[in-house]
């Protein structure tokens, strides 16, 4: 049988009923044997993490994975359209190139080594607690008291959401850290 998708496309085109190319004209032979990756998928409607704008996602769920992230059209704030970070915010879940592991590298090292979370996090620890002693700042040259360590400085990253941004800000702000920047701008 043939249904015409052998033919040029431009001629099914002009000479079909399918004059935009939006339907059979713009079909190949292959394409008929797909599938929508969200078919048969849980739609969930959520909102992007990443700033706070809070634009519209759609999550299409199947089995407890998710299978696609989309603008929600029907959000009034983004009305479907998703910034560069929210559209690969399925990337950011989902990548089989995703470290779930700490990696650390020694001073010198040639290679990465597997941490646990805590000894990561006291290594962290005592690290920023032993920067603070060390570049602590209590008085100016003038004896003006401004309570300051210049020996840290941050610099989030572009996947940080606003809540994170938040607690962040709000610690280096307690540890005395005046160099807190943040990369959210795309």
């Amino acid at each position: 049988m043939n249904d015409g998708t052998s033919v040029w496309p431009l001629l099914r085109q002009i000479t079909g009923h399918d004059r935009l190319a939006y339907g059979p004209a713009a079909q190949s032979e292959a394409m008929q044997h797909w599938i929508a990756r969200t078919k048969d998928a849980t739609l969930v409607k959520s909102v992007c993490p990443y700033c706070a704008v809070g634009c519209g996602q759609n999550v299409f769920v199947r089995d407890g994975e998710i299978v696609q992230i989309e603008g929600d059209p029907d959000s009034p704030i983004s009305r479907g359209r998703l910034c560069p970070k929210g559209a690969a915010s399925h990337s950011l879940v989902s990548s089989p190139l995703r470290e779930y592991r700490v990696k650390y590298r020694r001073p010198y090292g040639t290679h990465w080594e597997e941490l646990s979370l805590e000894r990561a996090m006291e290594m962290i620890a005592d690290r920023v607690l032993s920067t603070r002693r060390d570049t602590w700042e209590s008085t100016d040259s003038e004896g003006k008291t401004i309570n300051r360590c210049y020996g840290i400085a941050s610099l989030g990253g572009a996947t940080l959401d606003n809540e994170e941004n938040y607690l962040m800000k709000k610690l280096y702000t307690a540890l005395g850290v005046v160099q807190v920047e943040n990369q959210a701008r795309i």
